[in-house]
């Protein structure tokens, strides 16, 4: 039989059964729409997680008391409710107090070296301003002049905190993108030197940040800013935790600047010689990092799920063949 009289008889039984056909092509389609879907949702996932979470440049770092833990599951936050008092003991006394923050900042010499001292003022606060509020989901984050700089942040309208905001501990803030968006509209500059109320407590707004973005797992711009020493005073308990940045202006000096960090913070934390450090060091891109690799397991399952689709689809065509046959 020529190659044309195939061709032939293929059209005609196309033509005489448009149903089967019209099957056919949807199976060959959805099989290869799902499979080409869920690698396109894996990698947006990883781009995302990339710029949510590596906030910092490459030539930054932190350190803090302990490493930062990653957990999607329920159970692994069950599992972490259950270690809560052994953990709560095991770094008693470890935590970075604000004295030794501070001592460090005072302390760190490397050239060309930019330090801020930061801490966590808690999450699922309201954000008001006369009769409008945000959803309760804000966190409070305090820091001083070089903070928003050390993450990412840039000042879209009003101005960054300065040295006098720092020390004197007085109540101003800079808002995140999406508060100043919510309680003011899109021209950010309104909300500059209105006063808002953080949890209750009122704060003169002296900054608006831009926008960073969001994911599915941060909202890096439902935040405020305040300073620390504000942010110790009303929202941190004695249980809190300070952190310390460290951006230097090559990221060549990394480990140079990591070395002298270390040294600078064991006397501070009355460690000898023998002791082993009781903190940790981050580097700016070890949050991505962790998320991608934790990222790999969802990343197998849903090529699975995307095989066994093909395979449901080979086998629904090969049956429709055989009834063909």
């Amino acid at each position: 039989m020529k190659l044309l009289d195939t061709i032939s008889i293929a059209f005609r039984t196309i033509r005489g059964n448009k149903l089967r056909t019209g099957i056919t092509v949807a199976i060959i389609a959805f099989g290869i729409m799902a499979l080409v879907g869920i690698i396109t949702a894996i990698e947006a996932m990883n781009a995302s997680l990339r710029e949510s979470f590596a906030t910092m440049g490459a030539n930054a770092f932190s350190i803090r008391f302990r490493e930062r833990q990653m957990r999607f599951s329920s159970d692994a936050i069950e599992k972490k409710d259950k270690r809560k008092l052994k953990e709560k003991k095991s770094n008693m006394g470890r935590m970075i107090t604000y004295q030794q923050a501070r001592e460090f900042k005072s302390r760190f010499e490397f050239p060309g070296s930019k330090t801020s001292v930061g801490v966590f003022g808690g999450g699922g606060y309201t954000v008001k301003f006369e009769n409008l509020k945000t959803n309760p989901q804000v966190r409070v984050q305090g820091g001083d002049e070089n903070y928003l700089e050390l993450n990412g942040y840039e000042i879209e309208s009003g101005r960054n905190f300065n040295n006098l905001d720092v020390e004197s501990g007085r109540s101003v803030c800079v808002l995140g993108h999406d508060i100043s968006e919510k309680l003011f509209g899109t021209k950010s500059e309104r909300a500059i030197e209105k006063i808002v109320s953080v949890n209750g407590d009122r704060y003169r707004v002296i900054g608006v940040t831009k926008s960073k973005g969001s994911s599915a797992l941060m909202r890096a711009d439902a935040v405020v800013f305040a300073t620390y020493k504000n942010v110790r005073r009303v929202f941190v308990t004695e249980n809190n935790s300070f952190y310390i940045g460290v951006m230097v202006p090559d990221m060549r000096q990394m480990d140079a600047a990591i070395g002298e960090a270390e040294s600078t913070f064991r006397p501070i934390r009355n460690l000898n010689t023998t002791e082993a450090s009781n903190f940790y060091i981050d580097k700016s891109d070890s949050l991505a990092e962790t998320f991608i690799k934790l990222l790999s397991t969802i990343s197998s399952a849903a090529g699975a799920i995307g095989l066994i689709t093909l395979i449901g689809a080979a086998i629904g065509l090969m049956n429709i063949m055989l009834v063909a046959v």
